[in-house]
């Protein structure tokens, strides 16, 4: 990431962050993600994030825990305030949380709120400061889309991952049957950005979404298997789609657990 392009994306990000209100000097705020958001004002998004989780840690990660036999070395890639990685320990396993945004209330810094202690790493996830087959597990969470390459990423995680068992998450990233539809959403958040902020958010040319080519293309190069399951998010984030058709509008994105596993060469 170009030294500038990450200071103005880092600035413009920080000034959304702070307008939506994260973050909290309590640290109950904080210990309670993602199950409830003690501030009442980005409950919506909470929800999502706690249904997502709840499916994490039912249907996605006792597979993993039971084949690999032990608590498991996870790295949590776009940790923000760190709840995943407290949740994870919770577990018993040992998460590293990185993120490039290490602000007080809403970055690495907020960590200082939980009980139980992890390391945090300040960092980009294309660049990852650690030894090759460091990690039995990588999550993104709710940070992939922010990728400018997802060949580059990927590859990268790749490294760090131990061949034997290790495999990857995408979580909270939204997934688009074509990409014009995500390229629309793009430009409508653009648009939004600019005339909430005054600013469009674009420092960065980050892709912002995935679609069912793009998977189909990173499984070929990347020699990926992807398997995938649903989340539930509640009657009317089902019927999104049927509404989008009834009122002549793009279809709304899918949110997937993607579970990434590198077929050795």
């Amino acid at each position: 990431m170009q030294g500038e392009a990450r200071r103005q994306f880092l600035k413009d990000y920080s000034r959304i962050r702070r307008a939506e209100g994260r973050g909290s000097p309590d640290p109950e705020y904080y210990r309670a993600l993602p199950f409830k958001d003690l501030s009442g004002l980005n409950s919506a998004q909470w929800a999502i994030r706690a249904a997502s989780y709840r499916h994490l840690e039912s249907r996605v990660l006792p597979a993993i825990e039971k084949e690999i036999g032990r608590p498991l070395d996870i790295l949590d890639l776009g940790a923000g305030n760190g709840w995943m990685s407290y949740r994870l320990s919770l577990r018993s396993h040992h998460p590293v949380a990185l993120d490039i945004f290490a602000d007080q209330s809403d970055g690495l810094r907020a960590v200082r709120h939980y009980p139980q202690p992890f390391p945090c790493v300040e960092a980009e996830f294309d660049y990852l400061p650690f030894a090759d087959a460091s990690f039995d597990l990588a999550i993104y969470n709710s940070s992939i889309h922010y990728s400018t390459d997802y060949v580059h990423t990927l590859t990268e995680v790749r490294r760090c991952l131990r061949r034997s068992g290790g495999r990857f998450l995408i979580v909270d990233s939204p997934v688009y049957k074509r990409p014009e539809h995500g390229e629309r959403m793009r430009a409508e958040r653009h648009e939004q950005f600019e005339r909430q902020y005054g600013f469009r958010s674009d420092a960065l040319p980050s892709i912002e979404f995935f679609d069912e080519k793009t998977l189909e293309a990173l499984a070929t190069e990347l020699k990926i298997e992807w398997t995938r399951t649903r989340p539930w998010y509640g009657l009317q984030w089902a019927l999104r789609p049927l509404k989008a058709r009834l009122q002549s509008r793009r279809p709304p994105s899918q949110f997937f657990i993607l579970t990434g596993r590198f077929r050795n060469p």
